[in-house]
Order: structure tokens, then sequence, then C-alpha cells
């Protein structure tokens, strides 16, 4: 029992010892070897020389919204009857003037005749009273009812004529007809009317069919127009102020690569709140009628409210501010010459680019700093990069020289 006891301890002696080998093991791996296999080393500090040079800066503002038509025309009959021609159809182009479909006009023909027979009489019974008038008051009184009955007479006969007109409906502007709710041998009441949306609402409209500000209609027929186009956007109220009628607006559609372009056409007054966040509306013009638009289409816009050309700019990294005093380094010259520091006067900063107001001219060259750090991974060096102060350019920026790219290359308003 005895010798059990100690071949016991000494087995539990023998597993703490290779227990504590395996820890030393492992520790001398993690802290030494790992060590040894990823190490950082001291970063690099360089300065690269880079020209302060003439750039166009541009302020703008972004927003989305959705294109739609700057026409959109909800046409019906003003006139009733039982429609006899449909002259169109879904998806067909037409032109302002163009036939749409006609009702019979068998009604309003009686109607018209009926209208001109009262309105004979009626100019008759002027006639006589006229040929009667003896200078009194009566005679006088009879010639003022019967020239007032003449007047109304008269104005049947011109709602008979223009309800008789109506009875053929024409487009009233050229599109894209995207509807038509109509058959032949439908009966029509003439209560729909058209409606209308967009700068082109109401152009062209023919007799027999009325324009109102509507947004929805069950209407016989639609009209898009392909030609001209607009995009409806919400801009925060904390923007709204920035811009203005006529700004240029640089859009981007779902999907597309090119831009295209446009201006601002309308601000609206009246806010709508999304999220606790006042916004408003504005209407952008599309400039000429672009491929690829369609109603509904999504689309991303920067409207650009200031642009301003030839401006001096540097690298904003280069610039240091200490207590309101703006200084950029500049190289000495000579081998051994120290470096200059100079105070200049700075303007606005947009997309990492810096203006100069005062203490350089184009051409100069101004230090900007870079920190290179490089980092050894089992064999492998990595180099990580960081720069000093705000908007410094990598170690690989070409000296003497601005990025491409840096400013939005839009045309101008001009």
């Amino acid at each position: 029992m005895l010798k059990l006891l100690r071949r016991t301890r000494v087995r539990t002696r023998v597993s703490a010892g290779i227990l504590t080998v395996i820890v030393a093991v492992t520790g001398v791996y993690w802290f030494g070897i790992r060590d040894a296999s990823a190490s950082t080393t001291a970063p690099e500090v360089t300065s690269q020389a880079v020209a302060a040079s003439l750039t166009t800066l541009e302020q703008s503002v972004a927003a989305s919204g959705t294109v739609t038509p700057t026409v959109q025309e909800d046409v019906s009959f003003a006139s009733g009857g039982t429609v006899t021609a449909v002259a169109v159809a879904a998806g067909q182009t037409v032109t302002a003037g163009q036939t749409l479909a006609t009702i019979d006009t068998l009604n309003l023909n009686a109607d018209l005749l009926a209208a001109k027979a009262t309105l004979a009489s009626a100019a008759a019974k002027l006639s006589d009273a006229q040929d009667d008038d003896d200078g009194t008051d009566a005679s006088a009184a009879q010639i003022a009812a019967s020239s007032a009955q003449v007047d109304v007479a008269q104005a049947e006969v011109d709602t008979a004529t223009e309800a008789m007109a109506g009875s053929t409906l024409t487009a009233p502007v050229a599109g894209l007809l995207t509807e038509v709710n109509l058959t032949v041998g439908e009966a029509v009441t003439g209560s729909a009317s058209s409606s209308g949306t967009g700068s082109g609402a109401g152009a062209g409209a023919t007799a027999g069919a009325t324009t109102t500000a509507t947004t929805t209609s069950s209407a016989q027929f639609v009209i898009v127009g392909t030609d001209s186009w607009q995009l409806d956007l919400t801009v925060d109220d904390a923007d709204v102020a920035l811009i203005a009628v006529a700004d240029q607006v640089e859009i981007t559609l779902d999907g597309a690569e090119a831009p295209i372009f446009g201006t601002v056409a309308e601000i609206g007054l009246i806010s709508t709140s999304t999220g606790g966040v006042a916004g408003f509306p504005v209407a952008v013009a599309v400039t000429g009628a672009p491929a690829g638009l369609y109603d509904g289409v999504s689309a991303d816009a920067v409207i650009v409210y200031e642009r301003r050309v030839d401006v001096l700019t540097v690298p904003s990294g280069a610039v240091r501010t200490v207590d309101g005093e703006s200084t950029v380094t500049q190289a000495g010259t000579g081998d051994d010459a120290a470096d200059i520091t100079t105070v200049v006067t700075v303007g606005d900063t947009v997309d990492q680019m810096t203006e100069i107001l005062t203490g350089l001219v184009e051409g100069d060259e101004v230090l900007v700093t870079v920190v290179t750090a490089s980092t050894q991974q089992e064999g492998t060096e990595q180099d990580s990069t960081q720069e000093r102060g705000t908007g410094e350019f990598p170690s690989d920026f070409p000296a003497g020289g601005m990025p491409g790219g840096m400013v939005p290359g839009a045309p101008s308003n001009g």
C-alpha cells in the first residue's frame, strides 16, 4: 500500500512537470517566435512637394427623387353620345390636333338646330319690338327684354356649336399615348374632363375638352410627352436656402453611368416632414431629352449653388491653422536650407482642397507630410500609410501636381 501511494505521487509530480514544460514552450512561441514573425518597424515620415494650382471649386447640395414627364394630359369627351370610332391605340405616338375618337352627332345636331331656331325667334321678337317703339317706357322695356332673350339664345347656340365640335376628340398635345380606355359603341355622358400636369397642361386644348389641374383621373385617353422631363426632389430645410432657381443640376439616373444635366425650375414654399426633418419640394427641368428617361425612374441629383473657376488651391493637409493663423511649409533652397513657414490667408475648403487667397501664387510648392509604417508578418512586409493632418495625401502621390478628379467636372451654367 505504501509503495502504491509513492508511485502515485511520483506520477503526479511528473504530470505537473510536463504541464509546466508545455506552458513554457507556449509562452516562448507566443511572446518570442510569434512576435518575431509579426513586428512593426518605426514609422517613416516623409514630405512631398505639391504645387499650388488653379482649379474649379464647387459648392453643392445632394438630393434624390424621381423623373416625371413635364407634359401629361388626361383627355376625355366633354360631350355626351355613343362612341362611333376610336382612331388610336395605347403605345402610339400622337401629334397635337390628331383625332383620337368620335361620337355620334344625332342628338348634338338636334340640339344645335333647336338652339338656332330659338335664336331666330328671339331675334324676330326683338325686331318687332323695335318697329313698334313709340317712345314710351313700356316700349323701351319690351325692347330690353327681347334683346336679353336674343343674348340667351345666342349663348345656347354657342354651347351647342362647341358640343358639336366636341364630337371629335383630338389630342391637345403631342406625346406617347399610354392609356386608351374607350371602345366603339360605348356611351359617354360627357361628365368627365381632361386634366393636365406640367407646363404643357392645357396647351392646344380642343373644343369639347376641358382642362383642370388634377393628378388623378379616370381618363379615356392619357398622353405623356416624351421630349420634356422634370426631376422632382425633396431638399432638407438646412440646404434649401442655399439653392436658387436656374442653379445647375447634375443628375445620375438609377443604373446609368453617365450623368445628365438640368436646372432648378421651381422651389416649393410648403414643406413636408419625414422622420422629424423638414423638406421642401424642388422641381428640376431636365436639359434636352436624353435617352433612358421614363416616368418614375429614380435619380440622384447634385445641385451646384456655387461654382468658381481659376481658384488657387493646395491640398488641405498642407495647411496648418493655430490660433487663427494659417501657414504652409515650403522647402528651403540649397542643400542645407531649412524649410520655410509661409503665412497664408485661406478661403473655402472643398473635397480636400483649400483655397489660398494670399501668401502663394500658382506654381509655388508646399510640403505635405506623410507617415508610412512597415509591418512584417511571417516574412511578408506590408506598408501602412498614415497621413498627418486632415486631407493629406498618401506617399505615392505624384510630386508637383494636383490629383485628377479632385473637383467635379460638370459644365458651368454659362
